[in-house]
């Protein structure tokens, strides 16, 4: 058996590259073509019923808005009611049919049985749920002075997603509704500073992928993946820890560089709509995943290079209780630039063509 493995690692890999190389034309040309007719019969959700958890800011807020313009009713969930007020007035004068706000923790259960049944209670039925509420953090774990922010980071990134899902699963199936996952490229390209949010972002697509499967076709499944994006921390937002609940505070201006939440939100909700199974923005950051698989050291080498030369170690914010995040609750480096990351392929083409 041992040596029966050794030949498959020998010759399944390059086997497998020359095959995708050769169908590689083939494949794209029938994605596109799915691409086309999805657009074309994409769902229409002019009275479809969509809750959205995490919506009081961020990408959660964005996606209400672009709900809003395809005239659905929402169902907005989060802490802070107020903020969702306001929210729910922009949403209405977009072009939402009817809105409901709902005060509610997604990493309670009772929390989240109460807005689902008053979803269904009110509405009957629920036919898209999206998973937007996250929390990041930016700290060296070995700087970690309090580690009771642990668990409300894992929480609220996985059993946040997870525990909606759950309640609302039943009324899905009725529906043959949709799921949306809001995750991110952290999942299998953590950068530093992102350990707990990067393993709770695996765990929650892993999550879904198996659930997939489970699924068959009953229930859809779109899971989102981003990269850096442009957030509520470049106007001056700190998230800061007080004792279980989180809450938001004016501070200083933090200059950061990042894609527009507003486009990803756009293309979050375009690709639910054809039935996409994956959202990936911005997508060349694919390509990574074949490093990671056939050449894991230069991909190592070259983040290692791009991020150790941004932040020296400091004091951990979480010590503290001052965990810097972005408004959709999302991790960012500070100092660390897009266009960094742009460099990455660059790099890694260079270390191969000297090897």
């Amino acid at each position: 058996m041992a040596i029966f493995n050794t030949i498959l690692n020998w010759v399944v890999p390059p086997a497998s590259l020359v095959m995708l190389a050769f169908a590689w034309p083939t494949l794209c040309f029938i994605n596109a073509c799915e691409w086309v007719y999805s657009s074309i019969y994409s769902e229409n959700m002019e009275d479809k019923v969509v809750i959205i958890t995490g919506a009081s800011s961020g990408i959660g807020e964005q996606i209400a808005y672009e709900y809003a313009k395809r005239r659905a009713n929402l169902v907005l969930v989060a802490r802070r009611e107020q903020r969702l007020q306001m929210i729910s007035e922009n949403a209405r004068r977009i072009g939402a049919k009817h809105i409901t706000i709902i005060a509610a923790d997604v990493v309670k259960v009772e929390d989240c049985r109460r807005f689902v049944n008053e979803t269904i209670n009110f509405y009957g039925h629920v036919d898209h749920l999206v998973n937007a509420a996250s929390l990041g953090h930016t700290f060296y774990l070995e700087e970690v002075t309090d580690t009771s922010v642990f668990p409300h980071l894992m929480d609220i990134n996985f059993r946040g997603s997870v525990y909606p899902t759950y309640v609302a699963l039943p009324y899905l199936h009725h529906s043959n509704g949709r799921i949306i996952v809001n995750a991110s490229v952290e999942n299998w390209l953590p950068p530093t500073r992102m350990s707990l949010y990067a393993a709770a972002t695996a765990a929650l697509v892993n999550f879904y992928e198996t659930l997939r499967f489970e699924l068959k076709d009953d229930v859809g499944i779109t899971i989102a993946t981003h990269g850096w994006i442009g957030s509520e921390i470049t106007g001056g937002k700190f998230m800061l820890e007080d004792g279980a609940e989180m809450q938001w505070k004016e501070e200083r201006e933090v200059h950061v560089t990042g894609g527009p939440a507003e486009d990803y939100a756009r293309l979050i909700v375009s690709g639910a709509c054809r039935g996409d199974s994956y959202v990936n923005i911005p997508s060349w950051y694919d390509i990574f995943l074949l490093y990671r698989v056939f050449a894991p050291n230069i991909l190592n080498w070259t983040l290692r290079i791009l991020l150790s030369t941004h932040g020296s170690r400091r004091t951990s914010p979480v010590g503290t209780g001052r965990p810097l995040l972005d408004y959709s609750g999302r991790p960012l480096l500070e100092g660390t630039s897009l266009v960094n990351l742009y460099l990455v392929p660059l790099i890694m083409l260079n270390s191969v063509l000297n090897r």
